[in-house]
């Protein structure tokens, strides 16, 4: 800039060195135009009204003086009058009027963007404090935003309404605490033509998985309209998680997509003069575009891709805005900020967990934000005026939390909230705080009672749960810097995808166990042969359910697809390029048959533990066709969306002829051993695996000793009953046996061998067992995990210290 003063510059001709006149973000919009809309990135013309024209404001209307007299009067010990002095403030930036050579700049600024776009375009009028969006800080929506203004004088005004916004109640008690001094921090305005989301769509995309800072990932949320709703939490978006690495490698990137109900649509009203806010309204969105997911495949390919131009050009993870163009159909990035979380933990080594010790009755669930647990006495509230009813300690519940919340969100032990999705301005303001957040849970302020004790839970994965009364929880602190890994492998057990991000952060060496019957149980929750068989279904409420549940989808069996590759994708990318070795399905009948639509479909057994389970059913005519559906989910994992870290394991295989039969079966349906580097295991849990083993690992590539299994067959008892569990004893000098000579046969043959257990974490005498056999890896439950590489660690500086005493002659 030249000495003369600048009250607007156009976008495209901001400059780094201006970044003190248009604030961080309208500098970040400025910088994509010049840069990276070479990239293919596309930004909305517009202009910035700059720091100088604030700050000339305030000396030509004589409010300095005054405004620093209101701001001392403020209470800075407990903000009693926080609401009184941002008021006073306010109004008195509102009775100046703006200087007509600013008036003029900015009209002709306005004019000029008219004549680059079309006539009385109208645009968004965006605040921009230098305090605001700092790499440290967010922040974001301190300020006002104006939408949907068109004409010059109006705009005018509007900039005038935005100066003024420098004092709301959130935006003072923010810079007090931050230590900002108030009347350092100068305001830009970005105008911004405004992109017709209205009949379009809009959202917010994170270069980082937002609740655990996983890097690997991009999560984009959306919601028909403009994206007001999204910002402030009032509606619940759809959302997309898109692995980088598979975007890069232009593979199928998409690992989970979800449907949000979308309640309300932001549209332009009709009348912008009477009230700032009626230029735009909120109208209920129809039925059917509450369950029509608002991007397809390549809008998301588009946006991620575009996400990760702007995370790479500043080199750091973003927040970022879009808008998608109703009219004509193109996408729009409307600014883009730091992600202040996660990027700037000062102690990133650090990994803290939470673990409730006893449950009681559920109020409420929602959206967990974050992993920890708070308590407290419930406080509902449904305006941010009743402040003063929040005592420190308590958890704060309401409809939504919106900017006007933050001055009083520290006070919160914890936040419950009606509606809000994981990448709203509130969630973001909760992450920052440190705050326990379940939001999203639709009926919290009708099912917690003012003044009631509850417990709120974000420890259980990607749910947050509300119950009843003071619950005792323990809190662990993990220092990465403290563990490495042995010379074993030390793997998971999983169930749960919604964890995966979270455990991906301690030490470990993969996945050696997945669980595929949680993903079938809770998610899809639909039996596979009734969605092969749908039009068979004789129970009238199932197939009602079904429908329900698989409205979205073309095809009932796309649905089971769908869903069981997107939970194995997730797991797959939490720990990629490490090894997640996926057991197909292994329920027993008596747990099919309460999925929806099982009971037609499963026989009455008097011993599920024993019967139609594992490989038996997959060649079986009773279910081969679902067995093709799990082999398809897989094959959609592996080829893809090139998540070829995914290893496939057989359960309860009780002959090698079994065994030849479901390999056949797999190749069959597209799953060849050793095509595009596919790894076959099979679980070792019945003798006969064991007896047999040299010819087992000529069909299969791995063993994963299942010894709980192996260890009710091998001594003929049912673990599950009191009567005989205290024989129950993996240390059985028969049950050590038998996994020697499975290590040993592994040994011979080059087949690797795990064993999967809770045994090596309990029992450190076990451990030492396993690791002076030479087994090749072990998995562990999450709570177990660090136990278990102790136990691990001291057994081999055991072995090898006895190996040192009585080495092994030549």
């Amino acid at each position: 800039m030249s000495g003369e003063k600048q009250y607007t510059i156009r976008f495209d001709q901001i400059d780094l060195q201006d970044i003190g006149q248009v604030g961080g973000k309208n500098a970040s919009l400025g910088e994509m135009i010049g840069k990276l809309g070479q990239k293919g990135v596309r930004v909305p013309d517009g202009f910035a009204v700059t720091a100088t024209a604030y700050w000339t404001y305030l000396e030509e209307n004589k409010i300095k003086e005054g405004l620093d007299d209101i701001l001392k009067t403020l209470d800075l010990e407990a903000f009693t009058n926080l609401e009184e002095v941002s008021q006073k403030a306010r109004e008195l930036i509102l009775k100046g009027q703006i200087p007509s050579v600013i008036q003029s700049s900015i009209i002709n600024a306005y004019r000029d963007l008219c004549n680059r776009t079309e006539e009385n375009v109208s645009v968004a009028v965006r605040s921009s404090a230098t305090a605001e969006d700092l790499p440290t800080a967010s922040f974001a929506g301190q300020q006002e935003t104006y939408l949907n203004i068109s004409g010059g004088q109006v705009l005018v005004n509007a900039v005038r309404r935005c100066f003024a916004s420098l004092f709301t109640p959130r935006a003072v008690k923010y810079r007090t605490d931050h230590g900002f001094d108030h009347m350092s921090v100068a305001l830009s305005v970005g105008v911004q033509q405004m992109v017709r989301a209205d009949t379009g769509c809009s959202g917010v995309a994170f270069t980082l998985e937002p609740e655990t800072g996983f890097k690997e990932v991009i999560v984009i949320n959306g919601i028909w309209g403009l994206g007001e709703n999204i910002v402030q939490g009032t509606v619940d978006p759809d959302e997309y998680v898109v692995f980088k690495p598979a975007l890069r490698a232009n593979k199928s990137s998409v690992i989970s997509r979800k449907v949000g109900k979308k309640q309300k649509t932001m549209v332009y009203g009709d009348d912008q003069d009477h009230h700032w806010k009626a230029s735009v309204i909120n109208i209920d969105t129809p039925e059917d575009r509450q369950h029509q997911m608002i991007l397809d495949q390549a809008e998301v390919d588009l946006l991620a891709g575009w996400s990760l131009i702007i995370e790479e050009h500043y080199g750091k993870p973003m927040d970022i805005e879009w808008a998608k163009d109703g009219l004509t159909g193109e996408f729009y990035i409307l600014q883009a900020r730091p992600e202040t979380v996660h990027s700037t933990k000062a102690t990133p080594h650090l990994i803290f967990s939470y673990e409730l010790k006893e449950k009681s009755s559920v109020l409420t669930s929602g959206i967990a934000l974050g992993s920890k647990i708070a308590s407290g006495k419930a406080r509902v509230l449904t305006s941010p005026e009743q402040a003063v009813q929040l005592l420190p300690g308590e958890v704060l519940v309401t409809d939504v939390t919106n900017p006007d919340w933050d001055p009083i969100m520290k006070k919160a032990a914890a936040i419950v909230t009606n509606k809000g999705g994981r990448t709203s301005h509130a969630a973001i303001v909760a992450r920052e705080l440190g705050v326990v957040a379940v939001v999203g849970t639709g009926n919290a302020t009708e099912t917690i009672k003012d003044g009631e004790e509850i417990t709120v839970s974000c420890a259980e994965g990607k749910t947050g749960m509300v119950y009843v009364g003071k619950l005792a929880w323990e809190s662990h602190t993990i220092d990465t810097r403290e563990i490495t890994l042995p010379d074993t492998e030390v793997m998971f057990i999983m169930a749960d995808p919604g964890k995966a991000f979270k455990y991906s952060f301690l030490p470990n060496n993969g996945v050696g166990l997945m669980r595929m019957e949680f993903v079938v149980n809770n998610t899809v929750q639909i039996h596979p042969m009734a969605l092969v068989k749908y039009h068979e279904i004789k129970d009238l409420e199932a197939r009602q359910k079904i429908a329900g549940l698989t409205r979205n989808y073309d095809s009932k069996e796309d649905y089971f697809i769908d869903h069981l590759s997107q939970a194995v994708a997730t797991v797959a990318a939490a720990f990629y390029p490490r090894d997640v070795i996926v057991r197909m399905s292994d329920f027993k009948s008596n747990e099919y048959a309460n999925l929806i639509g099982g009971n037609q479909f499963e026989p009455q057994e008097e011993n599920p533990m024993i019967g139609f389970r594992g490989a038996s059913r997959y060649y079986s005519p009773l279910y081969r066709d679902a067995f093709r559906l799990e082999c398809e989910a897989m094959k959609l994992v592996r080829d893809e969306m090139g998540f070829t870290n995914v290893k496939l394991m057989i359960p309860f295989c009780r002959t090698v002829e079994e065994g030849e039969k479901v390999v056949a079966l797999m190749k069959e349906f597209g799953l060849a051993r050793g095509s595009n580097g596919l790894e076959i295991y099979v679980m070792v849990e019945i003798p006969s695996n064991v007896i047999l083993a040299e010819k087992f690992a000529e069909i299969f590539d791995g063993f994963s000793i299942g010894s709980n299994d192996l260890t009710q067959l091998t001594l003929g008892l049912d673990r599950d009953s009191e009567l005989v569990s205290a024989l129950f004893n993996e240390n059985n000098e028969a049950i050590k046996r038998l996994i020697t000579q499975v290590i040993q046969v592994g040994k011979q043959s080059g087949t690797k061998v795990g064993l999967c257990g809770q045994a090596p974490s309990d029992f450190p005498e076990f451990t030492q067992f396993l690791v002076t056999e030479g087994i090749d890896s072990i998995s562990f439950n999450p709570d177990a995990l660090i136990k278990g590489i102790r136990n691990i660690h001291e057994a081999e500086a055991r072995h090898r210290a006895a190996q040192s005493q009585n080495p092994i002659p030549n």
